[in-house]
């Protein structure tokens, strides 16, 4: 099996030939591969490795800070075309044992609510999850990998570029190309590479739990080759990630890709899909038979009605679950981290104006251990 290994006690900078932090086509490919090879690809965790077992939230002031995604890859497919669509199959996703929870002060759908940081340490053993710091939770574990895309062309790099930056000039917070911790170093492309937090037309940072073993993913190709990478593998996460990590891990991924000629440009296909024909993650995860719902809808705390807005609505959901678990006992903090890996966002409704509904559904045999 072709492969790129990589040195766990290393950071990606240290090992520049074994992956990249930026989208850009001038990034080389690193390996080549047929279609129907089973590659395996070492991946780092979200930050690089730099948070380890023990570090407390004072050691999160010194670790670099623009190093998501390090990415394994690119590799390079043959025969993968402008036009063609590529399909990736992940055969296998193998956590590493150990995994973090952060709450960043900067991020999360919460961040206005929660200005102080926040660390989870989590144990990974027979495919669960328990942390020292959350104590009377246990995770199932359902692998997957957070990002995973292809290299954009030298005109969706500009459009990209463009239309992001407008977005910023138009108030918004993004991340903007940086060449601060860019990987590769070199010129241009560390000054114009895309960051790997938004997700793209190329894929990328989607996030998706359903994105475990045996799932398809079909993306449009952009450059010969393709130029494939994956990483920021979790070990568990609920449907919204909302604290903006899950149970962040390093991980080893099986992967196979076909080609489907010319598909994408004969059926106009600009986004990615993805699929899964056998998706049976265990039920404490993906569909718990006991748990209890909070629901949202478009109502601000001041009693001020908005009509179908969905990110008030999920606000609200995602509110009222977290004061469901500061009832039981939970911090704050510990609740919004509980949130993040294991509770699942969903649509109720999309058409009863004025009060589209989010419900937030949290599964509750995670707490059958003594707490």
């Amino acid at each position: 099996m072709k492969s790129i290994r990589i040195n766990r006690e290393k950071r990606l900078k240290e090992e520049p030939h074994t992956g990249h932090n930026r989208w850009h086509p001038d990034i080389p490919p690193i390996l080549e591969v047929n279609t129907g090879e089973e590659v395996l690809l070492e991946t780092r965790d979200a930050f690089d490795g730099q948070i380890r077992d023990g570090m407390t939230v004072d050691d999160l002031d010194l670790i670099d800070t623009k190093v998501s995604h390090p990415l394994t890859g690119p590799v390079y497919i043959n025969g993968a075309a402008v036009g063609d669509l590529l399909e990736v199959e992940f055969l296998d996703i193998i956590s590493e044992p150990y995994g973090l929870t952060r709450i960043k002060t900067d991020g999360g759908f919460l961040e206005d609510l929660f200005p102080d940081p926040y660390l989870a340490h989590w144990n990974i053993d027979h495919n669960w999850a328990t942390s020292k710091d959350l104590p009377g939770v246990r995770i199932p574990g359902s692998p997957f990998m957070g990002t995973a895309g292809i290299a954009p062309s030298h005109a969706q790099l500009r459009e990209w570029t463009c239309r992001e930056q407008a977005l910023a000039k138009r108030g918004h917070t993004l991340l903007l190309p940086d060449p601060e911790d860019a990987v590769p170093c070199k010129e241009p492309i560390c000054s114009q590479g895309l960051r790997t937090i938004p997700p793209r037309e190329n894929c990328g940072n989607v996030d998706a739990k359903q994105w475990t073993s045996g799932c398809r993913l079909y993306i449009p190709v952009n450059v010969e080759g393709a130029l494939f990478s994956t990483g920021d593998a979790h070990f568990a996460q609920g449907d919204g990630e909302s604290c903006i990590t899950a149970i962040e891990v390093g991980a080893s991924a099986v992967v196979r890709f076909q080609i489907q000629k010319g598909e994408a440009s004969r059926l106009g296909i600009r986004w990615p899909r993805f699929t899964h024909r056998d998706y049976l993650p265990p039920s404490q995860c993906s569909f718990p038979r006991n748990w209890t719902a909070t629901m949202g809808i478009p109502v601000r705390s001041d009693g001020t009605q908005e009509a179908g807005d969905l990110n008030l609505a999920t606000r609200n959901a995602l509110l009222n679950m977290i004061e469901l678990l500061k009832e039981r006992g939970w911090s704050k903090e510990q609740a919004y981290v509980i949130c993040s890996v294991a509770v699942d966002l969903k649509l109720s409704n999309i058409v009863n104006r004025p009060n589209f509904t989010v419900s937030a559904f949290l599964p509750e045999d995670i707490f059958k251990i003594d707490k």
